[in-house]
């Protein structure tokens, strides 16, 4: 599934749940700065929750949900949420299919995968994209990859497994001190125990020699793979070539260092840093 604009509208339904919490909330006579320590977000979370501009965690919906009295309402609006904007048209069918996979794995070697990327390296990212974005845009994708990210902590029942290039962990994204930040994130994800992450050490030939690419397997355990270009992206779920992704990621798996030598050596490359 391949598309060429990386801007689709913005979600009507978002715009909808943020008017509610919004009602709500000013019915409960919170301001935004009351309300956004008791539900555990910040101001600015809150704000762009109200306005549309980002998809709630279901943390933030039974939280604001409990706190404001809703009668159920946010709860009953959250199943209807969609967010595409800041995502590129042909990505959307596999950010979707992210949301409710049991496992996911991902092989990259030109840069920290998404889910994985700290907020500065990821603005870094966008700031220096060919041609520019604007400042508009640049806002839409860091708040899309934000919403990302919360799969990582929201989802601990799947399974996520990471391998990850050398070079390119070695590779200076912005400031030495963001990068250090960069990698000391990786490390803490990897803390977590649903989360594998393996280097690939630079000096090895391996099986995903082609290039990076991502598997996942849907709660009805059918098996799904994705590759992306330079402004294109493919849905894959020919099982053929899904069972060849596999093996080869599987092989992989064995060619990597072990999750051990991998975290020694991503504490080396933070060092020297």
């Amino acid at each position: 599934m391949v598309g060429i604009n990386s801007e689709p509208d913005p979600s009507a339904s978002l715009r909808v749940f943020g008017a509610l919490v919004k009602f709500f909330r000013k019915q409960a006579g919170y301001t935004q700065e009351e309300f956004a320590p008791i539900v555990g977000y910040s101001v600015e979370s809150v704000s762009s929750i109200e306005q549309g501009r980002r998809l709630p965690s279901g943390k933030f919906v039974d939280a604001a949900e409990r706190v404001l009295d809703a009668g159920g309402a946010l709860k009953e609006a959250a199943k209807y949420l969609e967010r595409t904007k800041g995502l590129a048209n042909w990505f959307v069918p596999w950010a979707n299919l992210e949301k409710t996979a049991r496992c996911l794995w991902i092989y990259e070697s030109r840069m920290i995968p998404g889910l994985l990327q700290i907020e500065p390296y990821a603005q870094a990212l966008f700031e220096r994209r060919v041609p520019s974005l604007s400042d508009s845009e640049v806002e839409e994708k860091m708040i899309a990859r934000a919403d990302r990210k919360d799969l990582l902590t929201n989802r601990p029942n799947t399974s996520y497994s990471f391998i990850l290039d050398e070079q390119m962990l070695r590779k200076l994204m912005g400031s030495p001190e963001m990068h250090r930040a960069q990698l000391d994130h990786v490390l803490t994800v990897a803390e977590q125990r649903n989360i594998e992450i393996q280097v690939m050490s630079q000096s090895q030939y391996h099986a995903g020699i082609n290039g990076p690419f991502q598997l996942l397997e849907t709660p009805e355990h059918q098996w799904r793979a994705y590759s992306e270009g330079q402004e294109n992206g493919l849905l894959i779920s020919d099982p053929r070539v899904v069972s060849m992704l596999q093996l080869r990621y599987a092989r992989m798996r064995t060619q990597a260092l072990s999750l051990e030598d991998s975290l020694s050596l991503l504490r080396e490359i933070r060092g020297a840093t």
